[in-house]
């Protein structure tokens, strides 16, 4: 265990929490859940949660200080009263954002799908990201979540990797999860072979080649299963009147989702780009075998425990789902790579990492500011 030097009081920017849990706020909610278990055995832990006027305190946080500042919310708030009230400490930001007057502070920056993928988001949102980055990048200390995005986000932003540090995801907040397996009557897919899809329908997620890839197979054993905001945007959309085999869930709980996992033939993974992708880890942690895109970040995460191909190519990933539901590849051998890879990944690793990212925060003193 990493023990944090407490010679200076660290808050944490809790914009994020009671927002619609994506991966970002998973992250942010799980790593503050551990080093939350950790202030009940270091009682000199002095981390302090500040969030906006209304935010309730979260019923996951037990031991760490809580405390709403201010009277604004969204981005006011967090450059203006966030920073007036985190002046005294350190500032920690898990997700992509923070008050860029702050000298003393950690912003983790996910990936950077607002400056290589600018149509996923409207114009205001990628103009004030891609200006909080930048500027971000000349006072805090950054952190991300894969080495690809460490690569990416210091060719972007001109800043020496090495000063960049990397804090995973893990996938361990799986195991205390109860499966609902009621979704599976709600859906009719009791008894059914079924692909899994998780995510939204961003342009980078690829879902609608993915479709088109299942379609092409024109099978009626088969399921195509999609969970998430997609749902809304398939009921819209350009594919036409889509068969009964292609099941929109919209959003479920995590129960449910837990149960498709457990029941699915594959997880397919068609994304063109990422930052890190926990719904692997997901699957794999509960033997749910993984076909995936073949593209940088998703090879560093699931290694040799996925079966890969072109994301953009649909023949390919047409013959990825062929194979997996004619028993055509080695399904055990996938899951049991699947659980030795998700070892790698736990939220006490990640707090490890986060705490060792501070470190050049915690004395006293002026910290160095990036080249612009």
């Amino acid at each position: 265990m990493v023990v944090t030097d407490v010679s200076r009081q660290i808050f944490v920017n809790g914009r994020f929490i009671g927002r619609p849990v994506t991966g970002v706020e998973r992250f942010a909610t799980m790593v503050l859940k551990e080093i939350d278990a950790r202030a009940a055995r270091e009682p000199l832990l002095r981390w302090e949660i500040l969030a906006p006027a209304g935010v309730a305190r979260p019923d996951w946080l037990d031991n760490l200080s809580f405390r709403n500042v201010g009277r604004l919310s969204g981005h006011p708030w967090e450059q203006t009263e966030l920073f007036w009230s985190s002046r005294s400490g350190t500032l920690v930001n898990l997700c992509n954002s923070g008050p860029v007057l702050c000298g003393r502070q950690l912003a983790v920056i996910h990936d950077a799908l607002v400056y290589r993928h600018p149509e996923n988001f409207s114009r205001s949102y990628g103009t004030i990201h891609r200006l909080l980055g930048r500027l971000l990048a000349r006072r805090a200390h950054l952190a991300t979540v894969s080495e690809f995005s460490r690569r990416e986000l210091s060719g972007l932003l001109g800043v020496d990797p090495a000063t960049i540090a990397i804090v995973p995801n893990g996938v361990d907040h799986v195991a205390a999860i109860e499966p609902d397996p009621s979704v599976l009557d709600r859906f009719n897919l009791a008894g059914r072979r079924f692909f899994l899809f998780v995510g939204s329908p961003a342009p980078n997620k690829n879902l609608a080649r993915a479709v088109r890839s299942f379609l092409a197979l024109d099978r009626s054993d088969v399921s195509f299963v999609i969970v998430g905001s997609a749902a809304a945007t398939f009921a819209r959309s350009d594919l036409g009147t889509l068969p009964a085999t292609v099941v929109a869930t919209g959003r479920l709980t995590d129960g449910q989702v837990l149960a498709l996992y457990r029941s699915a033939l594959a997880l397919v993974f068609p994304s063109l780009y990422e930052g890190f992708g926990i719904p692997p880890l997901e699957a794999m942690s509960v033997g749910c075998p993984v076909l995936a895109s073949d593209i940088p970040p998703v090879r560093e995460i699931c290694a040799d425990a996925a079966l890969y191909f072109d994301p953009r190519n649909e023949g390919a990933m047409a013959d990825a789902m062929r194979r997996c539901a004619d028993g055509a590849f080695d399904a055990d051998a996938l899951r049991a790579a699947g659980h030795l890879r998700t070892n790698a990944f736990s939220w006490a690793a990640s707090a490890d990492r986060l705490i060792e990212a501070l470190q050049p925060l915690a004395a006293p003193g002026r910290i160095p500011v990036s080249s612009p």
